[in-house]
């Protein structure tokens, strides 16, 4: 061989001797013996571009839920079948509360005239002293009766009616009701509707008995039935009264144009305060107020249970 032949074999034995050294030292550390070739390649693939790491998925939101509405219950109409709107039948449960704690009973009619709802309580087919109520249909028969000829009112006999409307005047019911045959009263008062008029004793305007069912046909017969300038003139007498018949329809307030005939008196049986009337533009509603307090109070109390009831079904705006 030559120098550089045997010099290459003398390296080859060396670089064996070397590796299998180097190999036996990391199986001695305990090492794998490749580590050193991984920490080579460790090397390159750290000196290599690394792509980005995709980026993490964006954690789904649910979309925000509606926020719940609490239900609001409807609230209940007392009255369905009166025809009148919720606000005024919940205004007749507040009277009829306030009636259960006032002495005696008291009977209450409300129309209304435009759209032809009614409502009543329990106590209006009740048989009840008219008092000076019936003074209406006096007025109601005498001109009518004159209106059509059957009768001749003087003027003064006019102004008997006028003052029997007005200021309630029991001789001036008492004068005409005897000039004008005031006993065929039964018969004639049919057709104004008083229909269940009664005179337990003598037929006699101050011992009536009627209920205000009659008085609330009675009322509005006035109003629908009459010929217009006769009605118009009841109109203006009762929308005239004097103020001792200022209270029960009365109760409504002047600003409503009320109008009404009143009647009480102090019976055997009790006291008995009544008040039939119209209020509202053009008359539009019709009431009617019976009151027997049957010995529990007087007069007083009856005036301000008919007052008050009149205020509490039409406290708010015609």
């Amino acid at each position: 061989m030559g120098e550089r032949t045997a010099e290459r074999a003398t390296r080859r034995p060396l670089f064996r001797v070397l590796a299998v050294a180097t190999l036996a030292g990391l199986a001695a550390a305990g090492l794998p013996a490749d580590t050193g070739r991984c920490a080579y390649r460790t090397r390159i693939d750290q000196a290599r571009p690394v792509s980005p790491a995709a980026p993490p998925p964006r954690p789904t939101v649910a979309p925000p839920s509606p926020m719940a509405v609490p239900t609001v219950p409807t609230p209940t109409c007392p009255y369905p079948g009166s025809g009148f709107d919720c606000a005024r039948q919940r205004a007749f449960a507040a009277a009829e509360k306030y009636l259960a704690g006032r002495p005696g009973h008291t009977a209450v009619v409300v129309r209304d005239r435009a759209t032809g709802a009614v409502w009543r309580n329990a106590h209006t087919t009740r048989p009840i002293w008219t008092a000076s109520t019936i003074k209406l249909a006096i007025a109601v028969d005498l001109l009518v009766r004159d209106h059509a000829g059957a009768i001749r009112l003087a003027a003064g006999e006019h102004t008997l009616v006028q003052r029997m409307l007005r200021a309630s005047s029991d001789s001036a019911a008492t004068t005409l009701w005897w000039r004008y045959d005031g006993r065929g009263a039964p018969v004639r008062y049919d057709a104004y509707g008083m229909t269940g008029l009664t005179f337990p004793g003598d037929v006699y305007w101050g011992s009536a008995k009627a209920t205000a069912d009659d008085l609330d046909r009675l009322v509005n017969h006035t109003l629908d039935a009459l010929p217009a300038h006769l009605s118009s003139r009841i109109v203006a007498d009762l929308r005239a009264v004097t103020p001792n018949q200022q209270w029960g329809v009365w109760g409504v307030g002047p600003a409503s144009a009320p109008g009404n005939t009143n009647g009480w008196w102090g019976y055997s049986t009790g006291w008995v305060i009544n008040s039939v009337g119209f209020l509202g533009p053009g008359h539009r509603y019709t009431l009617t107020l019976m009151n027997d307090l049957a010995g529990e109070a007087g007069y007083d109390a009856g005036v301000a249970t008919t007052t008050r009831v009149a205020a509490l079904i039409f406290a708010k705006t015609l």
